[in-house]
Order: structure tokens, then sequence, then C-alpha cells
């Protein structure tokens, strides 16, 4: 007999069937809680606790810091497979074939090309505008210019809606940089891999010949890789809950640009960045910002460091980390906010209040200083989260379109007032 959970309340008692996941995870289905008991429902704020679905895509322990796509290791695809190679495992579920990934790529760049009507958006953005704000205004707006994407139920056409969107997504991402430094907007080069092409749209300038630094294309092909899913985060709810409406994949991965965009969420490593410089216009004083984190008195909150998931270290964090010293050793950089990271870092790892509170680097401050290095300005950083980004929230959208998904629709718990009686102007 499979196993129950219990629920008593007034004397009533209820059951509830219990889920095991593939990696041993316990769940209670609480589905048929509003029917059997006539109306209860469950509080959770932040939905920390609340399962939204089942998912074959990503397993993620943060106790453990353990972190696979499919079953895959994290530190294994990083090191053995390309950025468009996790990609396609993680949307399809497999990793590809060597002519299922000729197809892939080739697929994804025959969509490199973007409607030349898209300039007439580009230009309406003010220069200053944040480049997230045109990503996410840009991916939506490509629904008018593919408005077959929209209404799609077979494979092939989800197929076909998938490589457009990774094909134009990181174009839409290197104008909107353009647009605020003022250059010329680069097209992509498809005799290039998706990673270089990335590089060379960026940073490319018709004066100059772009010359392409190796390492520095497999730190960002790491780094990319290391975020390409992250199990149900923030901006990864809001691309499934968007796309339960039946709102197509562009639209969907729109609002997902936009949930990125906050500061809690992708747009920490741009916040790192901040801090860093403000340390260093502050004289560059590690240990006064040390001592100021660990004030209680003290608003000053170290960005960058500790996980809401993860307990353990990063594991994401130590992959990246490596990536960042190889980086810079190629670089021989010599910037002195990078140098305060390196410090603040080393003075962290061995503090034992931080050690204590598990308060690791994350993911977000390696990557901010990668960025940096590679030339990113810190508002196209949250950009870059969400290129890397993009072929997880595409396999959520698909995983939950073809599992025919209900519509996300929360309960709440009303506090507010009971019913009263309307009062005129004059009784006001």
């Amino acid at each position: 007999m499979s196993e129950v959970a219990k629920l008593i309340v007034k004397g009533q008692e209820y059951e509830f069937p219990v889920v095991v996941g593939t990696e041993n995870e316990v769940a209670i289905d609480i589905k048929s809680l509003r029917a059997i008991t006539n109306g209860i429902i469950t509080i959770d704020p932040g939905f920390k606790n609340t399962g939204s679905c089942e998912s074959k895509i990503t397993f993620l322990d943060g106790e453990k810091g353990i972190l696979r796509h499919r079953g895959y290791a994290i530190e294994e695809l990083t090191k053995k497979a390309s950025f468009l190679e996790v990609a396609y495992l993680i949307i399809f579920g497999e990793l590809p074939t060597k002519e299922q990934y000729v197809k892939w790529e080739k697929d994804i760049k025959h969509h490199s090309l973007l409607n030349e009507e898209m300039k007439n958006i580009i230009d309406g953005f003010p220069k200053k505008a944040h480049p997230m704000g045109m990503l996410s205004s840009l991916t939506s707006a490509l629904t008018a210019f593919n408005p077959a994407t929209v209404d799609i139920t077979k494979e092939e056409q989800i197929y076909g809606a998938i490589t457009k969107l990774m094909g134009k997504f990181p174009v839409i991402a290197a104008w909107a940089h353009s647009k605020n430094l003022g250059t010329p907007l680069n097209y992509a080069d498809n005799s290039l891999d998706y990673i270089a092409n990335i590089m060379q749209m960026m940073f490319r300038i018709p004066t100059e010949k772009y010359v392409m630094n190796p390492i520095a294309v497999r730190a960002l092909d790491e780094l990319l890789i290391l975020h390409e899913d992250h199990e149900q985060n923030c901006s990864t709810s809001t691309v499934r809950i968007v796309g339960s409406s039946e709102a197509g994949l562009f639209a969907s991965v729109s609002s997902g640009v936009s949930a990125l965009w906050g500061r809690l969420h992708g747009g920490a490593n741009q916040a790192v960045l901040e801090m860093l410089e403000n340390i260093q216009k502050d004289g560059g004083d590690v240990e006064k910002y040390i001592n100021k984190a660990k004030d209680k008195e003290d608003p000053f909150r170290l960005m960058g460091f500790g996980h809401r998931v993860y307990k353990n270290f990063d594991p994401r964090a130590r992959i990246i980390k490596k990536a960042a010293d190889e980086l810079f050793a190629d670089l021989g950089t010599n910037d002195p906010v990078l140098e305060i990271a390196k410090h603040l870092e080393e003075v962290a790892l061995n503090d034992e209040y931080f050690a204590e509170r598990k308060l690791y680097p994350n993911v977000d401050f390696y990557s901010g200083i990668i960025y940096r290095a590679l030339g990113f300005p810190r508002e196209m950083m949250t950009v870059m989260f969400a290129i890397g980004r993009l072929p997880g929230w595409i396999a959520q959208w698909k995983e939950m379109r073809l599992n025919g998904e209900p519509i996300g629709r929360p309960r709440q718990l009303y506090t507010g007032y009971a019913l009263r009686k309307f009062k005129s102007f004059e009784e006001r």
C-alpha cells in the first residue's frame, strides 16, 4: 500500500498520497485538498515549500551542493560539452548525436537574422535605456514578426519556435548593448560557433579587426552553461505560469527576462559589481566591509555570498572560480575592482563568521567579475545571464506545454474587511 500523509482539521481526518521523486525527494500531493476539505488551502509565502510541477529537467540538492541536468552532473557538462550541446540536452532530454548537433546548430544559425524593422523599435529607445528592458520588449516583439509561433501544438512547430528564439535572442542582446554604446548594430557571423558569435556581435567595431581570445570564449561558454537551468526559480516559474495560459514561447520568455531583471534574482551579479565599486571608492578597505557585514545593526549586506537554495558551496561557483582564475591569468588584468573581489573572497572564505553561516561566494559573485574582465558593463551582466538561462526557460515552457499542465492559479487567504455597507460622501 502506498504511503499517505494525514491532515486533521477540527477533528476531521483527511488523507493525501505521498509521492517520491527519482532522487528520493518526498512530496505530499495536495491537489485534491480544497475539493475534499470544502475549501481549505495551504499558505506558503514565496512558495518555499510548494512543488508547482513535476519535472524531468533539473535536479538540485542545496544541502549537498548538487546540480544535475537530465542526470548529468554540472561539473562534467561544463568540462566536456559546449553550451549548445547542454542546451539540446536540457530542451530535448538527451545529449545530441553528431548528426543531431549539426542539424541543431545549422537550424539555429538559419534563424539568426532579425527583421530589419526591429531596428525601428531599437531606435525608439533612449540611448540610456536599460538593456534588460530592451531585451524583454524586443523578445516580446518577435511575436509580431513571427505570429505563427504563438498557437503551436505539434512538436515540429515547437522545434521551429525554439530554433528561432535560440538564433535571434543573442542578436537582440547584442543590439541592446550597441544601442547603449552608440555603436553600429552587428549581425551574426554564421561561420562562427554560438559563443564566439556572441563575442563578436558584442565587441566588434567596423574600424578595427576583431581578434577572438579562445580562453575568453571558453570562459564565457562555461559561465553560460552554468546558467542554463536552475529548477523552479523566480524567472523559470514565471515562464511556466505565463505559458500555462497558452501564451506563446516568445511572450513567455519575455516575462522571464523581466523576472530575471530583479536585484534579488539575475540582477545580483550587477549588484556585486556595484558593491565592489563602492568599496573601491571608499578606499578599498575590505576588512571594513567584512566587519560591516557582521554588524547586525549595519544595513550593509555582502552581495554575491550565500544562496536561497544552496546551504553548501554553490557547485557552479566552484567551477567558475577556476575559469575566473585562468581568465585573469591570461588577460593579465590590473583592475583594482577585481583585486578587491579576490581579496574579499579570500577574507570571507577564511572567516569563521561566514563559514558557520555557510555564506560562501555564489555564482553571481564570480560571474560579475568575469563579465567585467571580458569587457561587459554592469548593465549588460543580467543580459548575459538571460542568454545563458534561455535554454532552461525554453525547456521548462516546452515540458509544461507538452504535459498539458493546467493554467497556473494560486489561491490566497483573504485578511481584509468583511462585508461592509456602502457609505455616501456625506457619511464618510
